[in-house]
């Protein structure tokens, strides 16, 4: 079951993206597909694993909300799936306490995640801040370069060597942000403030972020001379030279 706190927002443009709900729980499901309608999406939902596949092929959602605990198929083994053939945005549905599930989340590639019980209003926040960030502006194109990395900020794309390397929109934010403030010293706490505007919340998250991009764009993920750790600080980019 969910919290519900106090009535829905009220709609304020048609529906421009499409959010994937998939949980086994009839009420979580309604109560999340009534707060993302009236934010302004439009809801497709499923029941189980295998279901959640099914639509990710027949609807091609923006965005997915997905539960952990899935008859059939996992969630864990539904977001492995996903991101075979797919980069859209994943917020997973864990049980509070399970950091296990968390982290296998975020390993698997999932881009954030909510503890339930849960704000139904706070989930359709995250859902459109995430797609708002994943979305490439209608702007004049600028790139960072750096070596052979190349970050197209707009359109939000990334090249290593001439080849396209495919981040989430979360391992993409962190990114952009890491190379855009080259040098600096970044602790995992402020990480979470200014990339993935939480509060509070399990710094893991920013590790195992830090971990998928590593392996992503180092010569040797073990050895990274990139994304650096400063021990008992946080982490920094370096750019090469």
């Amino acid at each position: 079951m969910t919290a519900v706190d106090g009535a829905p927002p009220t709609p304020a443009t048609p529906a421009t993206s499409t959010v994937l709900v998939v949980d086994d729980d009839d009420t979580v499901r309604e109560v999340v597909r009534r707060y993302l309608t009236r934010a302004g999406h439009s809801v497709v939902e499923a029941v189980d694993g295998p279901g959640a596949v099914a639509a990710m092929h027949r609807h091609g959602p923006d965005a997915v909300v997905l539960d952990v605990m899935l008859p059939g198929i996992d969630g864990l083994d539904v977001c492995r799936h996903i991101r075979r053939t797919s980069a859209v945005p994943i917020i997973m549905l864990t049980a509070l306490g399970e950091e296990s599930d968390r982290v296998s989340g975020l390993e698997f590639g999932a881009d954030d995640y909510v503890v339930k019980p849960f704000s139904p209003r706070e989930l359709a926040l995250r859902v459109g801040k995430i797609l708002a960030r994943s979305q490439p502006q209608a702007t004049l194109a600028h790139a960072v370069v750096d070596g052979d990395l190349r970050l197209d900020l707009d359109a939000r794309t990334v090249t290593r060597a001439g080849h396209d390397i495919s981040l989430t929109s979360r391992e993409f934010d962190l990114l952009a942000f890491f190379v855009t403030h080259p040098g600096a010293v970044f602790s995992r706490t402020t990480l979470m403030e200014r990339v993935w505007d939480w509060s509070f919340g399990d710094q893991s998250t920013v590790t195992v972020h830090v971990r998928r991009l590593r392996a992503k764009i180092e010569t040797d993920p073990a050895t990274p001379t990139r994304i650096v750790t400063v021990w008992g600080v946080g982490y920094r980019f370096d750019p090469t030279a």
